[in-house]
């Protein structure tokens, strides 16, 4: 059966033991409707929940909702086991359902993704040959990836001249953007011939908002912020700056920026690294 993920975007006050009992109800009578409710996740701050899903059809998954407690979804959007098994993460729940992480907080959901991008990568191979392109681009690899194993990120994709990486910790992504400009820093100058340059951008959010795919609207503007970034900057969603609060990171405020694909003005500031 299709695999859905909903959310709701109204539940201002709500707290764990009560999505735990509504998650319950949802239970009692989920089989009359041919509906399993897997697990939720719950964000107290926001007034968040997201629900997985599995039903023969959207309807099927709401009216279970409707009858149980009356809380039905703003949105509701069909996932792939994959993807969610990927963003967010293994099978790890209280004994009413909620998604924890493996250290057994609740997991509100939120997951913070980080784009990398090689600077006029094409023009340094026209420049220096395929040889050093490919060295340029294993360079970047290999850095990237050691600092996605440090600080618990996955590897999302390789987009070409960079790589899109996804975390759980939104202050551990920061950190293991500024392991990847220091270290790439550090190569700098040790192969001067050789200026591997990166930009980077960063933003979290939830797995689904009104109107939009699976993560769509965070990976967006994530990938619309690396675009954005200036050789060695890392770029973020003020966000960002507010998960981190209390993690000893600096940010400079850049301001509103104009993005396309964003109908309104995005604030965005820059990780202080260097």
């Amino acid at each position: 059966m299709p695999l859905f993920m909903d959310f709701h975007n109204d539940m201002q006050g709500v707290t764990h033991e009560d999505a735990g009992n509504a998650h319950i109800d949802d239970v009692e009578i989920q089989d009359k409707y041919g509906v399993k409710y897997h697990k939720y996740w719950v964000n107290e701050e926001k007034g968040f929940i997201f629900c997985l899903i599995e039903g023969p059809s959207k309807e099927a998954c709401e009216e279970v909702h409707r009858m149980s407690h009356g809380h039905v979804a703003c949105e509701i959007v069909e996932v792939t086991p994959s993807d969610v098994a990927f963003f967010m993460g293994p099978d790890r729940t209280t004994k009413n359902g909620q998604a924890v992480h493996p250290d057994g907080k609740y997991d509100s959901a939120v997951r913070t993704f980080l784009f990398t991008d090689i600077v006029g990568s094409t023009a340094l191979t026209q420049q220096f040959g395929d040889t050093a392109g490919i060295k340029i681009l294993h360079t970047h690899n290999k850095i990237v990836r050691a600092a996605l194993g440090k600080y618990a990120g996955k590897e999302v994709k390789h987009t070409g001249d960079g790589i899109m990486a996804c975390f759980s910790s939104a202050s551990k992504s920061v950190q293991a953007a500024i392991a990847i400009q220091e270290d790439l820093k550090k190569y700098r100058q040790k192969e001067d011939n050789l200026p591997i340059r990166v930009k980077i951008g960063i933003n979290a959010g939830e797995p689904v908002t009104e109107g939009d795919d699976f993560f769509g609207a965070a990976v967006q503007l994530s990938a619309r912020l690396c675009d954005l970034s200036e050789p060695d900057q890392i770029l973020t969603a003020t966000v960002i700056r507010d998960l981190c609060l209390g993690k000893m990171v600096q940010f400079n405020d850049v301001g509103k920026v104009e993005l396309k694909g964003f109908s309104q003005p995005i604030h965005i500031c820059e990780v202080a690294w260097e």
